[in-house]
Formats: C-alpha cells, structure tokens, sequence
C-alpha cells in the first residue's frame, strides 16, 4: 500500500514537473532573457577590464626637451593613449571638466636643465576624479610611473649602474600569485557573474512558475485537484533548478571555458552540487515572492528589491575588507557569500569538500531555513 502511493507521488512528481518545464518553453519573454543571461551577458562581463586601460592623457609641456619627451614617452598603451598637448593650464582643466580627458600631465620650464643640475622638479598630474575607480587607478599609476623616472634620472645623474645593485643590501621582493598567475580579469568576472545570474534566475524561475498560475487562473484547478500543496510547490523547484543546471553548464562550458580559456581545476560534479543546493536555498525566497505578487512584472520588482541585498552583502562585486565592520558581519546572512566561496575554490582553486565544508555547511544552514520559511509561507496560500 505504501509501495503504491510512493509510486503514485513519484508519477504526479515527474508529470508536473514535465508541465512546468512545457509552460516555461512556452514564455518567450523568460527563454529570451535565460538564453541571453547565461550566454551574451557572461561573453559581455569578460571583456570589462577592471585595470586602467587607454586613459585619456594630455600633457602641457613648457620645456619641450628630450627629458620632458622621455617622460611622456613613458605613459605608454594599454595603460594610457595621448589625447594630444594643450598650451595653458585652463585649457587643459576645460578639457577635464568636458571629459575629453583624464589625466593632465604638466611639465614645467626648466624641466631637463633643472634635473641636470639636481634640483627637485615638482610635476604636476591632474586627474578626474568624478569616477572614483578611473581616478584612482590613474593617479596610482601616473606616481608611479614618475616615481620609477626620477629614480632612474637620479642614477644616471650619480653614475650609477644598474650591475652595482648587485653588491648593495636591498630587500629583494618575490611575489608569487597563485590560481591567477597573470591576474586576468576574464578569469574573475564571468565567474562572478555566473553566479548573480544564477541567483537572479533562482529567486525568479520559481517565483515566476508559481505567480503564473495566478494569471493564467489554473490555480484553481490545483486546488480541486488530488494533489498536496507539496506536490505542487516541488516540481516548480525541481524543474527550475534543472533549468539553471542546464544554463550553468551552457555558461560554463561554452562560455567561461570554450570563449576565454578560463581552466576549471575542481570536481565538476561537487560544483553542480553546489549549484543545485544554491538554488534550491534561493527558490525558498522566490516562492516566498510568490506569495506577494499576482503577476511577473511584480515578481520582477520584488526579485530586484531581494536579490540587491543579497549580492551586495556576498562580495561579489565589493571586497568584504572594504566593508564596514558591522557590514562585514551582516555578509554571513547572504547564501550567495558561501556560495562565491565555494564556486572560486572548486573552480579556480580545485579544492575540495575537506577545504570548504565550512562554506558548504553555512550555505546548507542558511539555504535550509530560508527555502522552509517560502515553503511555509507558499502552502498556507492553500488553507
């Protein structure tokens, strides 16, 4: 007897997620938006450089000598491009302030003659500043790129060559980085934005078969049905998930590996496992969702307002140790903070369960209550 019923759940299970999976096919709006996520939208994210490249450089050069030249000379491509030279300092500001430009190089008189005779020669380099990033970097590299000129003016000036470094005590640096050597970015960021478009998906593929039903009246029809509010709530789940399995692996393969090249060290197999357990843990927020909205404009809404906090407070686009403290620990409520850390390691790091099962536990903990809690929330719509 319980032999049969098992039976019975088990065919109404696979039927009903067979039905999901023919009525997500059947919204051309959703097939649009998963296919472009997980395909164009990754290729996008792996040519955003997150290094300075091709800054808007102009210079005003008041000594026009082979040292000003040679200085100039040294803010070469892919860091900077030469936007052309300007012959007063008010030109030059109009240009930043109309966004022509990002850096103002200014060279003073007296340039060659002055570090010649080993005077100290203030440069001037103004920056714009208004974005904060682009600002930053420039001024990191344009000191630097300074800095290494006037130390090598002083010794040439002091006769001294570089084979005397040999015999002189110095600290000699050795860097090693490992799982990115050549620190790429293509290695990072279509990672990292796989994982916001699973969660994304994840909160609103279940969300969205659910609200569905609502629109298109069929809710009723459940309701009179022989079928358990778990019986309805799990095919949605389940055939979801296969959804992001699939374009997981989509991005993964055809993506992140066949476009760029990014080599996958981890078990693949406890990578998808991670994937499925993700989901699962957020489609508890999604059917939470559900039960709010009667329509997909509003799940849209409401995936936005839920998914925000959760990403902000992963790390995946600010580094948590540049958090606040009492934000530092608000990270360890995100399920998408476990899960970076555990997708980076698997793939880039090839760890396994031994070096993550903390990840793995706070995500299962955390991805527990959260799918029980939309799951409560999802059944009480039927009593």
């Amino acid at each position: 007897m319980i032999g049969e019923e098992l039976r019975i759940w088990w065919i109404r299970l696979w039927s009903l997620t067979l039905k999901e999976l023919l009525q997500l096919s059947r919204d051309g709006f959703l097939i649009i938006a998963i296919v472009y996520m997980f395909t164009l939208d990754i290729w996008l994210s792996g040519n955003v450089h997150l290094e300075l490249h091709r800054a808007t450089l102009i210079v005003r050069d008041a000594d026009h000598s082979e040292a000003s030249r040679d200085l100039i000379a040294q803010f070469r491509y892919p860091y900077f491009r030469l936007g052309g030279e300007v012959f007063g300092e008010h030109e030059g500001i109009s240009m930043l302030d109309r966004n022509q430009a990002i850096v103002l190089l200014d060279i003073p008189e007296n340039f060659m003659k002055d570090l010649r005779s080993g005077k100290t020669v203030d440069v001037q380099v103004m920056i714009d500043g208004s974005n904060t990033i682009i600002g930053t970097l420039a001024s990191s590299y344009a000191g630097r790129i300074i800095g290494e000129y006037g130390l090598d003016r002083a010794l040439d000036r002091m006769k001294f060559h570089p084979d005397m470094l040999e015999i002189v005590p110095r600290v000699d640096v050795r860097v090693r980085v490992w799982y990115n050597p050549n620190q790429d970015d293509f290695w990072f960021l279509p990672i990292s934005e796989l994982l916001t478009v699973i969660t994304i998906f994840g909160l609103m593929l279940p969300a969205a078969a659910a609200v569905r039903e609502k629109e298109r009246g069929t809710i009723e029809q459940l309701l009179v049905s022989p079928l358990s509010p778990a019986q309805i709530m799990i095919p949605k789940v389940v055939s979801m998930t296969f959804v992001v399995l699939v374009g997981t692996a989509v991005s993964l393969f055809g993506v992140i590996k066949g476009i760029f090249g990014v080599p996958i060290k981890g078990n693949l197999a406890f990578f998808f496992l991670t994937v499925a357990l993700y989901t699962v843990a957020v489609s508890g927020m999604g059917l939470f969702i559900s039960t709010f909205t009667r329509n997909l404009a509003q799940v849209a809404m409401l995936v936005l307002v839920v998914a925000m906090p959760v990403v902000l407070l992963s790390g995946a686009w600010t580094p948590p140790e540049a958090m606040p403290v009492w934000l530092r620990r608000a990270i360890h409520l995100s399920p998408l903070y476990y899960f970076i850390e555990m997708s980076y390691g698997i793939l880039l790091r090839g760890a396994g369960f031994g070096a993550l099962w903390h990840s793995f536990l706070g995500l299962s903990l955390l991805g527990s209550g959260a799918f029980i809690f939309g799951a409560y929330r999802f059944r009480r719509q039927f009593k």
